[in-house]
């Protein structure tokens, strides 16, 4: 499998998914080179670091001399210049996740972790059990891993755990990603509806996920939430592995110790068997983590192994990240998007902070689905747990944010303006308020700027 000759070019190579990749082709021996436009850190370091050439821009230049093969990303499309020119010359290319079944996951017992929500954070908790047990697992992580501090390695025995997108694999192959993985070990956290731009309702998605549990061995296993209705419908689609759920009577099932969920205890066929005692708040994080415990259990870990590893757990960024105090006001980042993820996050925080203490709950529609205004009716709902919303208007939102302002049951404001938004904020920020700041992008540095301003306003009062 091993090879020093061929060489590898990777159309989108900046992406998590695709970064990942590279660097696990890289240590297959494989030379690899790619290109990307939004080349900028983390992933452009540690593609620099393992030597990996990225040239940022689709000049065709880079397929001349051709390389052996062409991995094309998705979210490459027809009309790009390198997509054309593979095309027009008839360059051999494939999906990303095709290359990773047929060259790595193949010869391997895949940990699968798949869901609408929950993914980075679980699949980063698992692939740390696994290593903590001593099993040097490899891994691909949709994210930068808080205790690896990369997002992909190969591993050095049979067990890989990867994160299972249920977005599409090419411009050429529109099945979901996971389609391609083959896991013996499956986790589905969750099916709710999302990526709008590619799936028309909740059905299509169930369908895809219905393919992946179609290519589970029948000696496999597949870990889901027993009240989980769109995930119990999905298996009666047809189902030949076996299954273990998470609930009260049922395989698994985990007990708040503390109301942050920092401790609690984890049950297996109804028998106590473990505590967890760690850092990461919310009641979501603990079934996440009741998820890996069991999915490393198939893998042949002891659960009390896997909570011991859990203790020194160290999440993704943007999940619930604190960026900064000032003045006994806490700035945090999170990559909530759906609100499904807002409600969970404010949730955790709320336990984490208590009852007493204000929320200040500021969002950025930017996901492709919420620019569809598939979510509007959901969103004010999802941040109740909020003593005050702040929204802001992209250009490029098809509908207006004061809808979702008018249907918050607390204060609300919302401006087109970045800075006048961050003028907002910190005029209502006090001691003690909790910011939390929620985007899948970058929301204009808004974090720093909150910082800034709100050392101002501390040093103009004193």
């Amino acid at each position: 499998m091993k090879t020093t000759e061929k060489h590898i070019h990777i159309l989108g190579i900046c992406g998590t998914f695709m970064g990942g990749l590279a660097i696990v082709a890289r240590e297959l021996g494989y030379k690899v080179t790619g290109s990307d436009v939004n080349v900028y850190p983390p992933m452009s370091v540690f593609l620099e670091k393992s030597g990996i050439e990225i040239i940022p821009n689709y000049d065709v230049a880079q397929l001349q001399p051709a390389p052996d093969l062409v991995i094309i990303g998705n979210a490459m499309k027809r009309g790009n210049p390198c997509v054309e020119y593979v095309l027009d010359n008839n360059l051999p290319y494939m999906s990303g996740p095709q290359w990773l079944h047929d060259h790595l996951l193949r010869d391997r017992w895949v940990l699968a972790v798949s869901g609408t929500h929950g993914k980075t954070t679980t699949t980063g908790m698992l692939a740390w059990i696994l290593d903590q047990a001593g099993l040097e697992p490899g891994f691909l992580i949709g994210g930068i891993s808080g205790n690896f501090g990369i997002s992909a390695r190969l591993g050095k025995s049979p067990f890989f755990v990867i994160e299972a997108d249920e977005y599409d694999t090419a411009f050429f192959d529109k099945r979901s990603k996971f389609i391609h993985y083959n896991p013996k070990t499956l986790i589905i956290n969750n099916i709710g509806f999302d990526h709008a731009d590619i799936f028309d309702n909740l059905t299509a998605i169930q369908r895809q996920f219905h393919h992946m549990i179609r290519t589970i061995p029948s000696k496999g296993r597949i870990l889901s939430f027993a009240d989980e209705t769109s995930v119990k419908e999905t298996l009666a689609m047809g189902c030949w592995s076996e299954q273990q759920f998470i609930g009260k009577d049922k395989e698994w099932y985990a007990q708040r110790l503390r109301n942050d969920c920092t401790e609690f205890e984890v049950f297996h066929n109804q028998q106590k068997v473990a505590e967890v005692k760690w850092n990461i708040v919310g009641q979501h994080n603990m079934f996440n983590a009741l998820m890996a415990i069991a999915a490393a259990y198939h893998a042949g870990v002891r659960i009390d192994t896997a909570c011991q590893a859990l203790a020194t757990f160290v999440n993704a960024s943007r999940r619930l990240e604190v960026k900064g105090e000032v003045n006994g006001i806490t700035v945090y980042d999170d990559f909530a998007h759906h609100p499904v993820e807002i409600a969970a996050t404010l949730a955790a925080l709320r336990d984490k902070v208590g009852g007493g203490v204000r929320i200040l709950a500021v969002l950025e529609p930017r996901s492709n689905t919420m620019k569809m205004g598939v979510h509007t009716k959901e969103l004010a709902p999802a941040l109740v747990r909020a003593d005050y919303v702040f929204l802001l208007q992209p250009d490029n939102l098809p509908w207006e944010v004061v809808e979702i302002a008018n249907q918050c049951v607390q204060p609300a404001t919302w401006a087109a303006d970045l800075d006048l938004l961050v003028t907002k904020i910190v005029e209502e920020a006090k001691p003690t308020d909790h910011i939390l700041v929620m985007s899948n992008g970058s929301f204009g540095g808004i974090h720093q700027k909150l910082l800034t301003k709100l050392k101002e306003k501390a040093g103009a009062k004193n």
